[in-house]
């Protein structure tokens, strides 16, 4: 049986849903999509680089709270609205992540209309 520990906590955002925000299994952490949400889990609308900065803070706090940095990110997969919020993701990207980067998805236009950015990411938390 493997080992896994949920993180969780006053600082992470909750859900209504049913799903952990963030596993750690052996040396990883996998944090489950982040979007623009409060610390309730309620949807906060803004405008594209507002929701953008919202879900990376959140998955910054998941990440944290396991004692990682978004630093040790070695995946990350990004969910953009729409396509021509592409240059201002990479742009805002380049605020979260640096090189080297880590290994990236991004898909478009595969949101509807609910939200304009999610992400989610896999974080080695093993020895340095």
């Amino acid at each position: 049986m493997s080992q896994k520990k949920v993180i969780s906590g006053s600082n992470i955002p909750q859900s209504h849903l049913p799903f952990s925000p963030g596993i750690i299994a052996g040396d990883y952490l996998f944090v489950s999509g982040q979007a623009s949400v409060d610390d309730q889990g309620n949807i906060v609308k803004d405008t594209f680089a507002g929701e953008c900065r919202r879900s990376f803070d959140n998955l910054k706090r998941i990440v944290e709270a396991a004692g990682a940095s978004l630093a040790d990110a070695v995946q990350v997969r990004n969910y953009v609205g729409r396509q021509e919020d592409l240059a201002e993701f990479n742009a805002i990207y380049r605020e979260y992540f640096s090189a080297p980067y880590p290994a990236r998805t991004t898909l478009i236009g595969c949101l509807g209309d609910l939200l304009k950015f999610e992400v989610d990411i896999v974080v080695y938390t093993g020895k340095k």
